[in-house]
C-alpha cells in the first residue's frame, strides 16, 4: 500500500506531465533541459534535477535522491500555478494566508514554532551561525530574523525574540502574501515546517 506520501508524489507527477515545460520554466524562474527532459531547480541553496523520465528528483552535484517531502514542495511549486506571479515583497504569517492559513495555525504554531522557540529562544547565536549555513540573509525583525530562499519565487523569513529572566522567548514565520498563488496552503505549511527542521538540525 502506497503511503500518503508516495501517493502525493505520484499525483504531483501527472499533474507537471500534462503542463508545458518551458511555459514552466518561463513562468517560476526554473531551468528545462528539453533534451534530457530535466528541470534544474535552486532549493534553499542546493540546485536539484527533476528527471522526467525516471520521475526522480537529486542532488545535482552529488546524485543525492532528496527526501520525499522535500520533493512534494518542489513539484507542488512547478505545477499549481498557471500565472505569471509577482512578488510583493511583504511578510504576513501563515494566519493572514486565505483558504486555511487561520485554521492551520495552531498545528504549525506546535510543529514549528514552538520547536524553534525551544531551540533558539535563549540562544540566538547558534540561531544566526545556523541560518549563515544555510544561505539566510540578515533581515530586521526581532532581536535576529533572516530570510531563506527556499525556491526562486518563495522566500521564508525566520524572526526570533531571545527570551531572559523576565521575558519568554518568542518566533514567528512569515512569507510573502503571493504565496498563495505559488502553492497549495497545505506545502505552505510543509514549507514553513520543512525551513524550521532543518536549521533545527544543523544546530
Amino acid at each position: 500500500m502506497k503511503t500518503n506520501y508516495k501517493v502525493a508524489y505520484d499525483k504531483e507527477w501527472e499533474k507537471l506531465k500534462e503542463k508545458d515545460p518551458k511555459d514552466i520554466a518561463d513562468k517560476l524562474d526554473v531551468l528545462y533541459c528539453s533534451n534530457k527532459k530535466q528541470f534544474t531547480v535552486p532549493f534553499l541553496n542546493e540546485e536539484y534535477i527533476l528527471d522526467y523520465k525516471y520521475e526522480t528528483i537529486y542532488k545535482k552535484d552529488s546524485n543525492i535522491p532528496l527526501n520525499i517531502s522535500a520533493s512534494i514542495i518542489i513539484l507542488n511549486y512547478l505545477t499549481f500555478s498557471n500565472k505569471y506571479i509577482n512578488i510583493s515583497n511583504e511578510w504576513v504569517s501563515l494566519k493572514e494566508i486565505p483558504n486555511g492559513g487561520a485554521l492551520f495555525y495552531p498545528a504549525f504554531y506546535k510543529s514549528a514554532i514552538l520547536e524553534l522557540i525551544n531551540k533558539f529562544g535563549s540562544d540566538c547565536e547558534s540561531f544566526v551561525q545556523c541560518s549563515v549555513k544555510i544561505g539566510g540573509i540578515p533581515a530586521d525583525f526581532a532581536d535576529k530574523s533572516f530570510v531563506f530562499k527556499v525556491l526562486p519565487k518563495i522566500s521564508v523569513c525566520i524572526a526570533i525574540w531571545e527570551g531572559d529572566d523576565e521575558i519568554s522567548p518568542n518566533c514567528t514565520i512569515l512569507f510573502d502574501p503571493s504565496i498563495q498563488h505559488l502553492v497549495h496552503i497545505e506545502t505552505v505549511i510543509a514549507l514553513g515546517g520543512y525551513v524550521a527542521d532543518y536549521l533545527i538540525n544543523i544546530k
